[in-house]
């Protein structure tokens, strides 16, 4: 609740109180005048003029100032009752006793106000505290603002409004309610909140009042603005620092609960993930084991041609190459997990890119077969550091996919050329029906294809590892649809430096002429 700064009577009522006071004192002073000196009569009225700026204030003491230097003429100056005076010396003793009654009250009022500033501040600040400890256990920003708006209403009998910003940083009132805002009011809260201004706190008016606006600064980012309308139209000015401190507290607040929450989501995130590679750990090697003897024993019988007729020999060599293909699924798990799990190291030698690409071709054989492979390579192509192994295996992933969801006929390109920084960016495209609309933002997720729609077999993991494979090597993956048709990966390479020059072969000094 708002601080009554003045705890007095009524105006009217204060002044007659003083008025009283005053001829309560000439009552009590008229039967020892003959017994004290006026000087110690009029000390007495001083004293009187005292307690009433200390009981009523500036007002009534002023008024008590002059009653009681005219009772005092009155009353106790000769000739008695009468405002004529016999000696000119005692108009002097009137004006120093009206300037130290003045002085007197003027010291008393403000050392009565500034006691009642300090104890608002304190009340203020112990509030303060309070509402510092209780935002410190919210456990949600819908908690936190509705404490925040239980303070401000009863300490300063303003009506508190909070707006956050959305994902697309549009700010909204938070939670949802049915605060109006005029064009002024949404004008300044905008800029309020856009300012970069290191105190870009205002104040508004309009038809409901003063509206205060502060900004709710955390140590990262400002998270929104706390808007302030005065119910009680006293004024809210004045109030503005400890405002200031609630916003201040009340962004801590926020950014304590948004900073958990990113915590939590990224633990639980960790968590998924190990659980998800320990998972595919555990299973492939489990399922590696009886599925190699599986297509052992399914090889062989396809090669017992005299001892099957036509259909177990089909029979046979169907469950052989199922068998196969599952087999190439579960290594590309365990590639996958061990990729995620950091456990494998590469072992970058100099190569030629070229090389690479035209044995990832010579492996793939018969699933290229219906797909002609036109690589473009641009001339003197400097050496790369990298781990062939592995992006051998990226690029049969890459041609792999392409040909399975081309048009049999349908040609496939690699384009390898170097970048502006010395790198390699290397494109392979196809002509088939490109990656799915909506698609290329997490086509390179795991267990995401990039047309699921088609029946194709696929797991979703070759572009997952082609991704850990490209970010080991320090390099980028992304994907596009052409223009023209098909889809297109392109993969950005850094060279890694420069490869060892060879230093040539010392001549044998016993050989030459003699």
């Amino acid at each position: 609740m708002r601080n009554d700064t003045s705890g007095h009577p009524p105006p009217i009522s204060s002044h007659a109180i003083a008025l009283v006071a005053c001829g309560l004192a000439v009552a009590v002073c008229l039967p020892l005048r003959d017994v004290l000196d006026l000087t110690n009569i009029a000390m007495l009225l001083l004293l009187t003029v005292v307690f009433i700026a200390a009981r009523l204030g500036r007002s009534e003491a002023v008024l008590a100032s002059f009653v009681s230097v005219a009772l005092f003429d009155f009353f106790f100056v000769p000739p008695h009752l009468s405002f004529l005076v016999s000696d000119v010396q005692y108009l002097v003793t009137f004006a120093v006793m009206l300037a130290v009654s003045l002085f007197i009250s003027h010291l008393t009022t403000s050392l009565q106000a500034s006691a009642r500033e300090a104890s608002a501040r304190e009340a203020h600040s112990l509030a303060l505290y309070a509402l510092a400890r209780n935002l410190a256990g919210a456990i949600s920003p819908e908690q936190a603002v509705q404490r925040v708006t239980t303070f401000v209403r009863e300490q300063a009998d303003g009506e508190p409004a909070f707006f956050l910003p959305d994902a697309d940083g549009q700010l909204h009132e938070f939670p949802a309610g049915t605060a109006t805002l005029g064009l002024d009011e949404s004008l300044v809260l905008d800029a309020v909140y856009r300012s970069q201004a290191s105190d870009p706190s205002c104040s508004t008016s309009g038809p409901s009042g003063l509206t205060l606006l502060f900004p709710l600064d955390g140590a990262t980012r400002r998270h929104g603005v706390l808007l302030v309308r005065d119910c009680s139209r006293d004024g809210l000015d004045p109030l503005r620092p400890m405002f200031e401190a609630v916003a201040s507290v009340t962004a801590i607040a926020l950014e304590r609960l948004r900073l958990v929450e990113q915590a939590q989501a990224s633990r639980m995130e960790t968590e998924a993930e190990r659980l998800r590679s320990s998972i595919l750990s555990s299973i492939s090697h489990d399922i590696r084991t009886p599925l190699t003897v599986l297509f052992g024993l399914a090889d062989t019988l396809a090669l017992a041609d005299a001892r099957l007729s036509g259909e177990q020999r089909d029979t046979a060599r169907a469950i052989r190459d199922q068998a196969g293909r599952l087999h190439e699924m579960v290594e590309k798990l365990l590639d996958m997990a061990r990729l995620q799990a950091g456990q494998v190291r590469l072992r970058k030698e100099w190569q030629a890119i070229d090389e690479v690409i035209g044995a990832s071709i010579q492996l793939l054989g018969e699933a290229l077969r219906e797909h002609p492979v036109k690589v473009s390579l641009q001339p003197d192509l400097p050496l790369i550091a990298m781990d062939a192994v592995l992006m051998e295996r990226v690029f049969c992933n890459l041609l792999e996919n392409a040909a399975k969801y081309s048009p049999a006929g349908s040609p496939v390109t690699i384009d390898v050329k170097t970048d502006d920084e010395g790198g390699f960016a290397i494109e392979v495209c196809d002509r088939g029906e490109g990656f799915a609309a909506g698609s290329l933002a997490r086509i390179f997720e795991l267990f995401e294809r990039g047309a699921p729609q088609l029946p194709s077999p696929g797991v979703g993991l070759g572009l997952a590892i082609c991704r850990a494979v490209i970010d080991a090597h320090g390099g980028q993956i992304n994907a596009s649809n052409r223009a023209d048709g098909g889809a297109c990966v392109r993969i950005a390479l850094p060279c890694g430096g420069e490869p060892p020059g060879i230093d040539p072969e010392p001549a044998d000094p016993t050989e030459g002429g003699s």
